[in-house]
Order: C-alpha cells, then structure tokens, then sequence
C-alpha cells in the first residue's frame, strides 16, 4: 500500500493527464488499452480521472503498449510518485562501453563511405575516418564547432547545402525524416525547438515536413555537386534492440552508401583527391 506522502510528491494531475496525453497520441481507447495490458477498463478509467494511482508495474505494462520511450516512462513514474527506473547515463558512459564499442566496429567496417553516430536531436557523437574527409571535401568542419549537428549541417548556407544538387527534395526529406524517426514517434520539445531553428533557415518552407506521396524510386537519394560531378548517396539507420538505457534507446547510426556505380567510382576518386587536406576536426 501507497503511503498518503508519497503519493503527494506529485501534482495529483499529472499523472492522469500524462496518460490521456499517451493513449490520445497512439489512438487507442480504454477498452484497447485494458485488453493490451490486461488492466480493467474500470481502472484504466479510475487512474485517469485521478481516483487510482496503479502499481509501479501496472504502470510500466501500460506505457509499454502505448509504446512510450524510456524517458518519458521516467517521467510517467515521477508522475506517479515513483523513483525513475532507467539509467538517464551518457551515451559514453562506464554502462555503455559495449553499445559503443560495436558502435566503433559498425563505423570501421563502413569504410571507405561516411557513418555517424547520432543522438536523439541529431548531434553527432562519433564518425569513422571517412566522415570528416568527405564533409572536408566540400567545406572547411574547422569552422563548424563541435558538437555538430547533422541537419544544421545540411540547412545551413554557410555548410553543405551550396552543395546539395536536389536541395528541395533533400530538405523535405530530411524534415519528414526528423518526425518518422523521432523516438517512439514522439516529436518532444527540443525536436520541436530544432524543426523552428530549421525553418528559420531562408527559403525553407513550413510545409515541406509533410511528406508527399512516394514517386517510382525506392529512396530519395541525397545527391552533393563535386567538380561538375553529382554523387547521389542513400542512408541506412540503425538502432539499437530491445535497449534498458535511455542513451541506448536514443542512439542512432547512419550510413551513407552510393546510390549507383557512378557515384561508387566517383567516391573513390574524391576520397582519394582529399586524403591530403585537413581532416583533423572529427568525432
């Protein structure tokens, strides 16, 4: 049993209004919520009105079938009066020394095209060697301070978009893509503060985040003007199984890989052409 004080660490509120927020977000109704988790409807009901506080357990069942993220589960305990249960470590922590150390194989083993590890928000944490040589390739990074972020990187005028051929399509694309691959498919206040500071750039449009229907290729490629010569590269992301940490869960590593054999040849002439410039300035 719940001691009174404890359940008054929290705004009564919250917790109930933090439910009705989740369960709103994915679309399902009380009943489809109480056959998921096994939890009465009743009850289901009860927590939300604010009559019941359920059981630490019941709590995580329920935020696992509305598919909740890690962070948020954190604050949905807080709510509760619970203390939180997933480690909030950086992602380089003592804890994390095995998800890094595959990290640093994945990106080895993608030489010679450019991979990166991100965060949540884009920030880039690690690259393998050929990152930084291709960026050099087009821009100076000396003048872009770490940490860096990949999107501000491809919106900025002063960065690569001078270089980006199908510039349009490259930032709708990647303006979709920050919502699709949100974490949980949540797009939380930072996201949403980085989506404004994108927007802000010139001549990008509000309503290019709204994904247009597919057209006949199976990717968009992302295409960078060198010597008159377009490159067109596609990415592969991944992320990390079933993960109990939050900087787990946030993780993410991009791949870029040639769209076609011209830009395979090309790639290898280019990386060759700018081994010999600076590329000190890297993760």
């Amino acid at each position: 049993m719940r001691s009174s004080s404890l359940a008054m660490k929290s705004p009564p509120n919250e917790l109930r209004m933090l439910l009705r927020h989740w369960r709103d977000l994915r679309g399902r109704s009380q009943l489809d919520l109480s056959m998921d988790t096994g939890v009465s409807q009743r009850h289901i009901s009860f927590i939300e009105s604010g009559r019941s506080i359920p059981s630490r357990g019941k709590l995580m069942d329920i935020a696992e079938a509305l598919d909740i993220p890690l962070r948020e589960r954190n604050t949905l305990l807080l709510a509760a009066g619970y203390a939180p249960i997933y480690p909030d470590s950086a992602w380089n922590a003592p804890d994390m020394q095995s998800v890094a150390g595959a990290l640093r194989r994945m990106l080895r083993q993608h030489e010679p095209f450019p991979a990166l590890v991100m965060d949540r928000y884009w920030n880039v944490l690690m690259t393998n060697d050929a990152a930084p040589r291709f960026f050099n390739c087009f821009i100076d990074l000396a003048v872009h301070p770490m940490p860096r972020n990949l999107l501000h990187l491809m919106f900025d005028p002063a960065g690569m978009r001078p270089f980006i051929a199908n510039w349009n399509d490259a930032a709708k694309g990647l303006l979709a893509r920050v919502h699709r691959e949100s974490v949980g498919r949540v797009v939380d206040e930072k996201t949403k503060a980085l989506l404004a500071a994108l927007l802000a750039y010139p001549g990008v449009r509000a309503e290019w985040q709204v994904p247009e229907a597919a057209g006949a290729m199976p990717v968009i490629p992302l295409g960078f003007i060198r010597d008159d010569v377009v490159l067109n590269y596609f990415s592969l992301v991944t992320t990390v199984g079933t993960p109990q940490t939050i900087a787990a869960q946030e993780l993410r590593v991009e791949c870029m890989f040639p769209a076609d054999d011209a830009t395979e040849r090309h790639h290898t002439v280019l990386m060759e052409r700018g081994s010999g410039r600076n590329a000190a300035v890297r993760h």
